[in-house]
């Protein structure tokens, strides 16, 4: 049975934001999950999960400017103290916020730079950030990101995400697996989760091709979730997705699975 995590980034966006998780939990969820959460005090976020008996399944660390475009910095020569201090500010929220995942993005190469370079600093900073959260008993997560939403994102495909944590070698660096981007790069999803599932760290869903609910679109999910059972998987599933119209009023589809967490 999956436990499923709403992403409060997408969805309740009817709600101002820190009425999200109440509900969340009021539709059902255990679980919640967001982009980042660097605009509010730690201590308020806390004091929200704590209210509404939610836990925080992930987040992720500082991307840059954001703003102008930036989509995380691991990647990017020039930009590792950035990214460490970065790293330190997300790790101070995961001690207070209780998650035990944190997502680093790789950021954006454009075709005219040199990818080697851009990947020999995406390790060396892989490698710190796994060896920061590692006392701390955090996993570190990668994620492959198609190109026609994030045009130029360093990585998109999942084989490449698990040649680098295996590279890396750090037990506690793991790849986050959005069925959403694999589709659309990939597909056959449940062959490649059969393949990953020992590295996989954290799972994400929604429909495709529109990111609406994962009942909506090529995707059929009660068989995968059947999958990533049967795999032995006990994690997040977290559910990225734009709903269509009110969030509460689009989830039937998972009224048996939040009923029965």
């Amino acid at each position: 049975m999956p436990r499923l995590a709403a992403n409060l980034t997408m969805m309740y966006a009817e709600h101002a934001f820190l009425d999200r998780f109440k509900a969340a939990a009021s539709d059902g969820f255990q679980g919640v999950e967001f982009l980042f959460p660097y605009e509010f005090a730690a201590a308020d976020l806390k004091s929200r999960l704590q209210d509404n008996g939610l836990t925080q399944a992930l987040f992720n660390a500082p991307p840059g400017d954001w703003a102008a475009g930036e989509r995380g910095i691991a990647s990017l020569p020039g930009r590792e103290a950035e990214f460490q201090r970065g790293l330190d500010q997300a790790l101070e929220y995961a001690a207070q916020l209780g998650n035990r995942s944190l997502h680093v993005m790789a950021g954006l190469i454009r075709a005219d730079q040199n990818r080697a370079a851009h990947r020999e600093v995406y390790l060396k900073n892989l490698a710190r950030a796994a060896a920061a959260a590692a006392s701390a008993g955090i996993t570190i997560v990668i994620e492959p990101i198609n190109t026609r939403d994030i045009p130029g994102f360093f990585l998109n495909r999942q084989d490449d995400a698990q040649a680098i944590c295996a590279e890396v070698g750090a037990d506690n660096l793991k790849v986050q697996f959005d069925c959403y981007h694999c589709q659309i790069v990939e597909g056959d999803i449940a062959v490649k989760l059969q393949r990953d599932i020992a590295g996989i760290g954290h799972i994400q869903i929604a429909g495709v091709p529109d990111r609406h609910e994962p009942d909506l679109g090529e995707l059929h999910y009660p068989y995968l979730f059947e999958r990533i059972d049967a795999l032995g998987y006990t994690g997040w599933i977290g559910c990225e997705y734009r709903p269509r119209a009110g969030t509460s009023a689009g989830l039937g589809w998972a009224r048996p699975y939040l009923h029965n967490q």
